[in-house]
């Protein structure tokens, strides 16, 4: 394999490999199952895996499960991008992959009792591999912990529920089932239109707690069939990443049987809000103590700013984690609560930072910039790399912004995937605490999504170009 630099930035406390107990007692306690889906989560934030029967779990968990490397350097697509390196260059190579500890669960969704494991990559049981995202922000975790700092965190994801039946090219809002009739609008915060999908989203809520995602409120959003459901905070990193990918899982899985599509597509309608999901992180010392809390009211403490300073001055460098494809720059648009600048404020949903102003002790950072289409175990990391150089070089933040933040005049940030990934590989910062290696992939993969992208020709150019001179 040709990547070497970063195998000495993971160490044998990053792994966590499972006691096998654990499928023991499993399996006991729910004799029914038949089969387990080992799920990998790749560098788009996409489930991959395979499914196998019960009896090959106790295996699973002590000699591990074959998977092809090059499942860390596929495009959105799924097929390998060979420019990095991880597909037939080194022979299209397995490595060992190990069961994360506490994510056996049943698929309450499935007609047949089927259950399901995630899966982490390992080199060798001591040596994680650099491509796989929990791995990248298990190592972030390790640095925060050497500075006494655990981060408490929570997401929050907004989907569409789609026409099933409509084109496989532009979506429809559904049918709503009260009604019989397609929405042509909706009210933010509507109770009524929580009523009217009140089957479906009950039993997305009941499905997440079964899998022990702490799913906690449901909104709609200001658009036809679209709605936000928001995850409790954690004091584990990992388990809040886990929460937000999974419950995608559990929407989609769920809306099927309901036969409904979902769509957490960045932007899917150009005239209609994109998907966001908003990150709230605030971090605790050994004591745990929020140590954001103000000692008085207003005020902020030096961590704080200094976290605020680290966010902002690397936002444009980590935006193509948070952005991760072509469609994710069309949200950008002041109509629709999408900062598009590094700015911050206290109680302002027009900045990219957002300081909530409820309680003092739970005061907390709200990124408010990436879409549903980010991985989250990219964005955590991303995020708490810019945290602690933040803290360790004392960055002091701009401003704040008083106001609407679009009236303020401030360098955009990158309005498009090209720019962002250029940021992206220029960054020596990124590269220090997610890896060298790790970006060097990430910008291959995307660059020749776009490079394949921009290949093909519009209808939009035809109806432009085709007759015109």
């Amino acid at each position: 394999m040709r990547y070497q630099t970063d195998r000495e930035m993971f160490t044998s406390a990053d792994a966590n490999l499972p006691d096998v107990e654990e499928a023991i007692r499993f399996l006991a306690q729910n004799p029914d199952v038949e089969f387990v889906d080992l799920l990998l989560l790749d560098m788009n934030g996409i489930v991959r895996g395979k499914r196998v029967e019960k009896d090959k779990l106790i295996k699973a968990y002590e000699q591990g499960i074959a998977l092809p490397i090059s499942i860390y350097g596929m495009n959105i697509k799924g097929t390998p991008v060979e420019e990095t390196g991880l597909g037939l260059e080194i022979g299209e190579s397995d490595a060992i992959c190990f069961p994360v500890a506490g994510s056996l669960t049943r698929q309450p969704w499935q007609k047949r009792s089927i259950a399901q494991l995630t899966l982490e990559m390992y080199e060798n049981p001591e040596t994680p591999f650099f491509g796989d995202p929990r791995m990248i922000l298990r190592r972030q975790l390790r640095q925060m912990k050497a500075r006494g700092l655990t981060p408490v965190s929570a997401f929050e994801l907004e989907f569409y529920l789609i026409d099933a039946k409509g084109s496989d090219k532009a979506p429809l809002p559904p049918i709503s089932p009260v009604t019989g009739k397609r929405p042509e609008n909706t009210q933010v915060y509507s109770l009524d239109d929580l009523d009217e999908y009140a089957d479906l989203l009950t039993e997305i809520i009941d499905a997440a707690r079964e899998q022990n995602l702490p799913a906690d409120t449901i909104v709609a959003e200001s658009a036809p069939g679209q709605f936000e459901i928001n995850l409790k905070h954690t004091d584990d990193a990992l388990a809040s990443c886990d929460h937000a990918l999974m419950l995608r899982r559990v929407i989609k899985q769920v809306a099927h049987n309901h036969e409904y599509d979902v769509t957490f597509m960045a932007k899917p309608y150009a005239d209609q809000a994109g998907n966001g999901m908003h990150l709230h992180i605030s971090l605790l010392d050994d004591d745990g103590n929020n140590v954001f809390e103000p000692k008085q009211l207003g005020e902020l403490t030096e961590t704080l700013k200094y976290a605020l300073g680290g966010l902002l001055a690397l936002m444009p460098q980590y935006l193509a984690i948070l952005c991760p494809n072509i469609n994710s720059y069309r949200r950008f648009s002041p109509d629709f609560y999408v900062p598009n600048a590094a700015t911050w404020g206290v109680e302002n949903r027009t900045t990219a930072l957002r300081i909530p102003g409820d309680v003092p002790q739970a005061t907390r950072i709200e990124h408010r910039v990436a879409g549903t289409d980010a991985n989250p175990y990219l964005m955590m990391s991303a995020f708490l790399a810019a945290i602690m150089h933040g803290i360790d070089n004392k960055i002091e933040p701009p401003a704040e912004i008083v106001g609407n933040a679009y009236d303020v005049p401030n360098t955009p940030l990158p309005n498009n995937l090209r720019d962002a990934l250029r940021e992206l590989s220029d960054s020596d910062v990124l590269r220090q605490y997610l890896g060298t290696d790790f970006i060097d992939v990430f910008v291959t993969c995307k660059e020749k999504e776009l490079e394949e992208f921009e290949q093909h020709i519009t209808t939009l150019e035809y109806d432009w170009y085709l007759r015109t001179f």
